[in-house]
């Protein structure tokens, strides 16, 4: 059995879908996107297409480190996106050639069944009540949303009551009955991070995410040990080597890696095991499309430490097209009662409907981050 051809489709509203095929007339689906850098990874998948094609895609470990040694350069953003793609794609193919789900060649499942979220507010939050009861009525018992939008590396009280007086609003607007997850998105600095966490403590958050940027380790060590509220960190990141430090300092209770960005089901389902001697939870990032969020389900069924699953249903990205679009009707993920089943058709359990998937190619797109400034004129993070 033999890769014979790689092929990428740019989707809106900023995905990037990949079809690897095989002369036993089997292929598989991976989503090998870079948020913002689409066209980029695109590029980077046709170069890599010179070591793929002719290879058994059954050999998933063998690849994954050719990839990730041959040249020397190792790690970063755009390679381990690339990899992860591909990873998707051969475990899709792998679990076919069996005829069971990928999990099951993982050792098999360790639940039926994954908790999820979805996102409220949008980028600069908004109509959070609104938003947040519309998802409890579809049936969700958590939401995570963005704290704020530009805060200065050191802001003003009256900025921080804002912030708080918003979420608090929030919070007695819905009582217990729904879980919130506060995400500062690299947006707070360490200055006013260990502010914003204090005064967000009654309000109970289930964790708050990326307090302060990923690579500030040493600060996130200590406001983990300054704060009653579980740190999730790790959408960033994208190797083990990362995440040691993270680990070893006590920076994270929660880490939510995203395997479209750090070497796919393979690479995360290592870095799972690896934060569960720790007694870290895993809740993986997956802001993404559906081959994406269908590779997260395999490895929460297999990760006993994975508690929680991001997904982008109604997502304030998603204009040209949702979640399900490119999925056909019969193996649509579905979440109900705040739950999604993980799939058991073979491989990543999903169909790609690829007449839906060419279609909207014709059209693709050019999604960038927004560029956002201080009130100063200096460039703020997104």
């Amino acid at each position: 059995m033999k890769i014979t051809s790689l092929e990428t489709f740019l989707v809106p509203p900023r995905w990037l879908f990949l079809k690897i095929e095989t002369d036993a007339g089997i292929s598989g689906w991976g989503e090998p996107v870079l948020e913002g850098r689409a066209e980029t990874l695109a590029a980077l998948i046709g170069e890599l297409s010179d070591f793929l094609v002719g290879q058994d895609p059954r050999h998933i470990n063998d690849i994954w480190q050719m990839l990730y040694r041959n040249g020397g350069y190792r790690g970063g953003p755009v390679l381990m996106s690339a990899i992860s793609g591909i990873d998707h794609a051969l475990w899709d193919i792998l679990g076919q050639v069996h005829g069971v789900p990928a999990y099951a060649l993982l050792g098999g499942a360790v639940r039926s069944r994954v908790r999820a979220y979805t996102w409220v507010g949008g980028d600069r939050p908004s109509d959070l009540v609104t938003h947040a009861k519309r998802a409890m009525a579809s049936g969700f018992s958590a939401v995570k949303l963005n704290v704020c939008s530009e805060l200065a590396i050191v802001e003003s009280h009256r900025a921080i009551d804002e912030i708080v007086a918003r979420l608090g609003e929030l919070r007695s607007a819905v009582g217990n009955e729904l879980d919130l997850a506060f995400d500062f998105h690299g947006r707070v600095h360490a200055p006013m991070a260990r502010i914003l966490l204090k005064e967000l403590e009654p309000l109970r958050p289930l964790f708050v995410e990326d307090p302060v940027a990923a690579d500030h380790v040493e600060a996130l060590a200590e406001l983990s040990q300054s704060t009653s509220i579980p740190l999730a960190v790790g959408e960033r990141m994208h190797t083990r080597g990362e995440f040691r430090a993270l680990l070893e300092s006590r920076g994270a209770q929660i880490i939510n890696p995203d395997p479209s960005h750090m070497g796919g089901i393979t690479e995360t389902i290592r870095l799972g095991a690896f934060a569960e001697s720790y007694d870290v939870a895993l809740a993986p990032h997956c802001p993404l499309g559906p081959i994406a969020l269908a590779g997260c389900l395999q490895i929460d069924a297999v990760c006993h430490n994975a508690f929680i699953q991001e997904q982008s249903l109604g997502m304030h990205y998603n204009q040209e097209s949702d979640l399900l679009d490119c999925v056909t009707e019969d193996t649509r993920l579905i979440c109900e009662n705040g739950n999604i089943e993980i799939p058991t058709r073979p491989g990543l359990g999903i169909t790609i409907d690829e007449d839906q998937v060419r279609k909207l190619a014709e059209t693709g797109h050019r999604w960038h981050a927004p560029v956002w400034r201080h009130v100063d004129g200096s460039i703020a993070e997104w």
